[in-house]
């Protein structure tokens, strides 16, 4: 009986944000505010308050703001992150019994009644308060409390001086602010938010490989990758991604196109970790040494660029554990390792990891002792290859206990993989993911494909990279498309998602399959050097410097959620805006590489935040021409060199 007494009278529900019931933690951008709801209700009529409590990683004690009711129980509040890190909030609820006594009083007023006797009690329960205030604050409230105990008028009215006080602003804000919380209730569990660096939501991403920084005949090193900076720089991305630097195996080396058997002139996949050389914590001798690395990681900090690491657990047959630690490897009857497979690829070259090996522990520690090992080199970016083929609670561990130290760290999950797969790892911890954008060509598929990225229940946890292509993925609307299916897939990575990304070549229009249905590049650089002519005529280098250039320039594409989409009355045609405070962008693509096509776009004013009776002057950043559009129907039409405007709206 006692414990149920001492629940009160209070109920705080469906607390949001939280992602499976408060087990993992929601996400969030430092300077972003968190908002938080809540059903908050109590048995009567009495009326509420609430406030939000939150703490940041260096806070000593818990702040909080004040909640406020919004509709049906709903309460609503906020705080805005100052640090990164992690964040604890919960919510704290107890009857206003200042706020119900004055709103009775007031109906009591206007009915006409005597309220002598209530004018007693308000007066008790201000005077309740002065203990908690300073010297200044008691003497407003005892002036209030005297006023309420002034003589009656000679009948009851409206305008009895004595309720003035329930009537000024500061009387009000005191009560409020010192309220009597007793029989209050707290939300429980606690619920936490994982604040991260801007770089976590929005960035520009370039993948190149830098053993092809050098020549046909020469192998490129970290001191020739590092000249190659400059350019990226110059296009506008925020982050260098280096697939695996370590020392590549002999034993069953790939050769050119995947081949069985390789030349000894042959430099083998960089997936395939370790040799005589070293293993993960080591650096494939012919890019150079550690200190070049360092040197790679400084200048790339010098132009402003993250630099991301591969982490692929994973190994050659040469690796060093595969002798110091055999257990951690799958064996088949014989004894023999097991090669990875993915049928029906094989990969001769590669040991998979076993997780559940009779010495997991040490596996763990050591597996984050490399990671530590890279971040004491200035790495803070991780893109792992294939997390959902490992363990979930190692990664849920290792990133925990790596960004309670290091909180700037971001990790971003290569799992191509099964929806729920992929949305579980984002809840462990990952900071971003690959999605399926790559897959997504048709209208449908795309406003679909968003609006689920784009949902609360989704976008509080699980943040989207689009990457346009990858060494694994050329997809056949690039093969088929020609140049201006590379522009139209830019603009849609680009414009929908605050996070993508490009492989080298990309911006050279590379898409030849190594065959008829596949997505696997002919020549794959995943297999051999290849050295580009990124000065050739016709790159699509200054169209990516130009969409990076209105990235930077134009806040509401820094964000995922603030997504609107806007009628079009043909299939090829898509239309969506993103809005900030900052103005509205308005982005109409021709989805078809093939032919020019023509449509209306019916305008959603409200989306864009623009007057409904004035004519809008659309800027478009592409071209630099300035339209005028009247009413809420424009006509568009776009050719396939020229496949998108991007129209910046103004008002």
């Amino acid at each position: 009986m006692k414990s149920e007494l001492a629940r009160g009278h209070v109920l705080i529900e469906a607390v949001e944000p939280q992602v499976g019931c408060g087990r993992y933690r929601s996400k969030a951008i430092v300077g972003d505010r968190v908002e938080v709801t809540a059903d908050i209700l109590r048995d009567g009529s009495d009326l509420l308050m609430a406030v939000l409590r939150y703490k940041g990683p260096k806070d000593p004690r818990w702040a909080e703001t004040r909640m406020v009711h919004v509709d049906n129980d709903r309460w609503y509040g906020s705080f805005q992150p100052t640090d990164i890190g992690t964040y604890r909030f919960t919510i704290e609820a107890w009857t206003d019994r200042f706020g119900t006594w004055r709103r009775d009083l007031m109906k009591r007023v206007d009915a006409g009644q005597d309220v002598t006797v209530e004018l007693e009690e308000g007066a008790l329960l201000i005077e309740s308060r002065l203990p908690s205030l300073n010297k200044s604050e008691s003497k407003v409230l005892a002036h209030a409390a005297t006023a309420l105990r002034g003589d009656p008028p000679s009948k009851p009215s409206p305008d009895d001086p004595r309720i003035a006080p329930l009537n000024d602003e500061l009387v009000l804000e005191l009560m409020n602010s010192y309220a009597d919380r007793a029989g209050s209730r707290t939300s429980r569990p606690e619920l936490e938010v994982t604040v991260d660096r801007e770089r976590a939501l929005f960035g520009a991403w370039y993948e190149f490989f830098p053993r092809s920084t050098g020549t046909p005949k020469n192998h490129g090193t970290f001191k020739t990758a590092a000249k190659a900076l400059g350019r990226v720089a110059d296009m506008g991305f925020d982050v260098v991604y280096l697939p695996p630097i370590h020392p590549i195996g002999t034993t069953y080396r790939k050769g050119a196109n995947n081949t069985l058997e390789s030349k000894p002139t042959d430099v083998g996949s960089p997936w395939a970790i370790g040799s005589k050389d070293g293993g993960h914590d080591a650096i494939h001798p012919e890019l150079g040494t550690l200190a070049d690395f360092d040197a790679f990681v400084a200048e790339a900090s010098r132009l402003g660029l993250d630099v991301a690491l591969d982490f692929a657990i994973q190994c050659s047959p040469d690796h060093p554990w595969v002798t110091e630690h055999p257990e951690w490897f799958n064996h088949h009857p014989d004894g023999t390792i097991r090669y990875a497979e993915n049928p029906p690829k094989r990969y001769q070259d590669i040991y998979p990891i076993n997780f559940d090996n009779s010495d997991a522990a040490a596996l763990w520690l050591e597996l984050k002792r490399i990671l530590e090992h890279w971040i004491a080199h200035g790495v803070t970016i991780f893109r792992v290859d294939n997390p959902h083929t490992k363990s979930f609670a190692f990664w849920e561990w290792v990133i925990k206990e790596l960004k309670a130290t290091h909180p700037e760290l971001i990790f971003l999950a290569e799992a191509f993989t099964r929806p729920k797969v992929m949305k579980a790892l984002a809840k462990l911890g990952f900071t971003q993911s690959y999605t399926y954008f790559t897959w997504r060509n048709e209208k449908w598929e795309i406003v679909e494909y968003m609006d689920e990225l784009t949902s609360p229940e989704v976008a509080r946890y699980f943040r989207s990279n689009f990457f346009v292509n990858t060494p694994d993925i050329l997809h056949e609307y690039l093969q088929v498309g020609g140049p201006p299916a590379f522009k139209i897939r830019l603009v849609l990575a680009v414009m929908l998602s605050p996070s993508y990304g490009v492989y080298s070549g990309y911006e050279l229009f590379e898409n030849t399959p190594v065959a008829h249905g596949s997505e696997e590049y002919l020549n794959s650089e995943k297999f051999e050097l290849k050295p580009r002519d990124y000065s050739v005529q016709g790159s699509l280098a200054p169209f990516i410097t130009k969409l990076n250039e209105i990235r930077r320039k134009h806040p509401a594409l820094s964000r995922l959620t603030n997504l609107s989409w806007h009628a079009m009355d043909k299939d090829n045609l898509i239309a969506f805006s993103k809005s900030s405070s900052a103005g509205a962008l308005l982005v109409v693509v021709n989805l078809n590489p093939f032919n020019w096509e023509e449509g209306t776009v019916t305008i959603d004013r409200d989306a864009l935040g623009v007057d409904s009776a004035r004519p809008l002057e659309m800027h478009d950043l592409i071209t630099d021409a300035t339209y005028t559009w009247h009413g809420d129907r424009a006509y568009v039409r776009l050719d396939p060199a020229e496949p998108a405007h991007i129209f910046q709206v103004r008002n």
